[in-house]
């Protein structure tokens, strides 16, 4: 996997392979793009909570079964004890059924009960290249299942190269609840990342073997590089991408960083004015989200990172949408209390308080924030902070423009932020003092805007075509159904980088 972090950073972190496989992560993993803090003790809490409580669930007699433990993990009861276990290291931010955290069949129908939400992640990966074969090596025959129902090439004997999609199949749509997923990109040079071509060639793929649209994909931006207009063209002759993804602090994983701003007349306008001719509306920039040796590892890549090119590029092209990921939220690595203590201070969060200025300044509605790796961040650091987050985005943009992804598969599957959305409530104190909107039930309006209703309309595709009844008898429906019978269940693996060792110390 490449990375932005330093060698001395590097040494310091571990493979989320390694981590405890909880429901919900007990640490936050980072793709390489930020650097990981440590663990808290909130974060420590909850994972001795949560082996107690698998534990105890699990006992039979003076013996245990670590695979009975492991099941009880990945099942609807297991999730719903993580967000309890949550709301005893933190405050009660969690909605948790009465009864859910004792009774199998009642966490089971309260999660079928949600099945015809829409849920449509917006930013999907596959896996690092790096990933050790040896972590996956248990998962080899629910891989070899998931490849053979979806008639994916695979070989008798367990491959790296095979997991790679294989993984990515099961773990965004068959152990979780999203019905149609974005895969994004970054540019690179000399580095395995995805190719616009294999990103379509993976779209074609998924679609054609399930029959209908379920996965769609970006096309990379690499303005500055020689002949980027023209892959522009290419793409949106051959490609047909759903959309573009760029990086304006410059090609991440490589040591020629080509910069720019949004708001870049001679450099982006033209390729703004290709992609209005072609009707590919929807420009996807990642933001913030820098690690903490910046300075070092990308000088002078800040100012990009920010979001104060927004605003103008989108009064000037009302008729694309720019979708900034991760909300251009600013991590901060140690500790991760000082984040919460400024918001609580000053009303602010960097730089996610910029971007939800922009559509009053610039008197726009054409910017939208998907809430991207920042809302894993924020939830695990600090569930106050997050709903604190939502709400913002939510005032500033429009209920309307916030947009569900969750740069999974770095955080595993990617049905623990589902349920994360689904439980989480805006404190009422932060209504009072904000003006923020109250979050609502599992199934609020709201709550359905964000996770996939808000970003249908973006990119053509019908919520009411993926409902249960709509999708009966379905291939994709049919492959869920005989890999669930199978006993095929997520395996609460994440694929990022955590900080080894201890926690960070915050209170």
């Amino acid at each position: 996997m490449v990375t932005l972090l330093t060698e001395e950073h590097r040494r310091r972190l571990a493979p989320g392979e390694s981590l405890a496989r909880l429901p919900v992560p007990s640490m936050i993993v980072s793709n390489g793009e930020f650097t990981p803090p440590g663990q808290s003790l909130q974060l420590r809490r909850y994972e001795a909570l949560m082996m107690n409580r698998s534990q105890a669930a699990c006992r039979d007699g003076d013996s245990e079964s670590n695979g009975a433990r492991a099941s009880w993990l990945a099942s609807p009861i297991g999730m719903a004890n993580a967000f309890a276990a949550l709301n005893e290291v933190f405050d009660p931010h969690f909605d948790v059924g009465e009864g859910e955290t004792e009774d199998a069949d009642e966490a089971e129908a309260l999660r079928a009960s949600l099945q015809d939400q829409f849920v449509f992640d917006d930013q999907v990966h596959f896996l690092r290249d790096d990933a050790d074969p040896d972590m996956f090596e248990p998962l080899t025959g629910l891989i070899e299942l998931s490849a053979e129902i979806l008639g994916l090439p695979h070989a008798g004997a367990f491959e790296i190269e095979q997991i790679k999609f294989a993984h990515f199949i099961k773990a965004i749509y068959l152990d979780s609840d999203t019905k149609v997923a974005l895969l994004s990109g970054a540019p690179s040079e000399g580095v395995p990342m995805l190719t616009n071509d294999q990103m379509a060639a993976a779209r074609e793929a998924v679609n054609s073997v399930v029959g209908e649209r379920r996965l769609l994909t970006h096309a990379v931006l690499g303005p500055g590089k020689d002949g980027w207009l023209d892959e522009v063209d290419r793409a949106h002759e051959e490609l047909k991408p759903d959309g573009w993804k760029g990086y304006t602090v410059g090609e991440p994983f490589s040591p020629s960083h080509k910069r720019y701003r949004l708001d870049d007349e001679a450099l982006m306008y033209p390729a703004y004015e290709r992609m209005a001719k072609a009707g590919v509306r929807n420009v996807c920039i990642h933001k913030g989200l820098l690690p903490a040796d910046a300075d070092e590892v990308m000088p002078g890549a800040e100012p990009f990172a920010r979001v104060d090119d927004v605003g103008r590029a989108a009064r000037d092209w009302p008729q694309l949408n720019f979708v900034i990921y991760h909300a251009g939220y600013r991590t901060i690595p140690q500790p991760t209390i000082a984040e919460l203590e400024r918001f609580e201070e000053t009303g602010r969060i960097d730089w996610v308080s910029d971007l939800v200025a922009i559509p009053e300044q610039w008197g726009v509605s054409n910017v939208y924030a998907d809430i991207g790796a920042s809302f894993a961040f924020t939830v695990l650091t600090h569930p106050r902070l997050a709903a604190a987050m939502i709400g913002m985005l939510v005032k500033g943009l429009g209920p309307d423009k916030v947009l569900w992804g969750t740069d999974s598969v770095w955080y595993g599957s990617p049905q623990w932020q589902i349920e994360a959305l689904r439980r989480l409530r805006m404190p009422e104190d932060l209504v009072e003092r904000f003006g923020y909107q109250p979050l609502g039930s599992a199934d609020s309006d709201l709550k359905r805007a964000i996770l996939g209703e808000n970003a249908a309309p973006l990119y053509g595709v019908d919520p009411a075509d993926y409902r249960k009844a709509a999708v009966e008898g379905r291939h994709l429906d049919r492959i869920v159904a005989a890999y669930r019978e199978a006993g095929g269940a997520p395996d609460n693996s994440v694929h990022g980088y955590a900080e080894r060792g201890g926690g960070s110390g915050d209170a």
